[in-house]
């Protein structure tokens, strides 16, 4: 009789310290969600906003139109890649879009009237603010990423996370030569 409800207690220990393993998988994986969510918000925020920059662009570069497509076909790639969620393209899309960006406001140098206008001012802060907190909520993603798949690996959270199927999650990881000096020279001669 004691040895059963030795072996029931041990039985309900195990179950409950399973059950507490699989929950704390669920929150991670749950924290990697809402990091994504929250780049989300920010990427298409900056998505509303590349098309009033290149609009307004457009009236005072009216030979610089490889430029001002280069952007937007870029700004649709980011856009495709945060649509389908896939973290493995949003690298190259990104890349592409900053490079466009950095073009854009290279050209916008030879522009003096443009450079004065307080709506392209605004738009030209706006969207930096909004590269900054993409970095930032980027870190914290990638942080969220880690502690996922640090836990799916680590025993015995591995043995309930096969079991879940809790997959690996993708750290967003832009270039290597994102935090290089950008080559002024490069940019503009364009």
């Amino acid at each position: 009789m004691l040895a059963s409800l030795l072996l029931l207690f041990i039985a309900l220990a195990l179950a409950g310290y399973l059950i507490g393993i699989y929950n704390q998988l669920v929150r991670v994986r749950a924290a990697v969600k809402l990091s994504w969510s929250n780049i989300n918000v920010l990427l298409a925020q900056r998505h509303d906003e590349l098309p009033k920059l290149v609009e307004l662009c457009k009236q005072y570069m009216q030979y610089e139109r490889d430029t001002l497509e280069r952007v937007m076909r870029a700004r649709n790639g980011v856009d495709a890649a945060r649509s389908s969620g896939d973290v493995a393209s949003m690298s190259a899309a990104e890349r592409e879009l900053r490079s466009g960006l950095s073009g854009l406001y290279a050209v916008a140098e030879r522009y003096p009237d443009l450079k004065a206008n307080d709506a392209f001012k605004q738009l030209q802060t706006r969207i930096s603010a909004l590269e900054t907190a993409i970095a930032d909520r980027r870190e914290v993603y990638n942080d969220s990423v880690n502690a996922n798949n640090v836990r799916i690996q680590a025993f015995p959270d591995l043995l309930v996370a096969r079991l879940g199927s809790f997959p690996e999650a993708q750290m967003l990881e832009f270039d290597a030569d994102e935090g290089k000096d950008v080559d002024l020279k490069a940019l503009f001669t364009r």
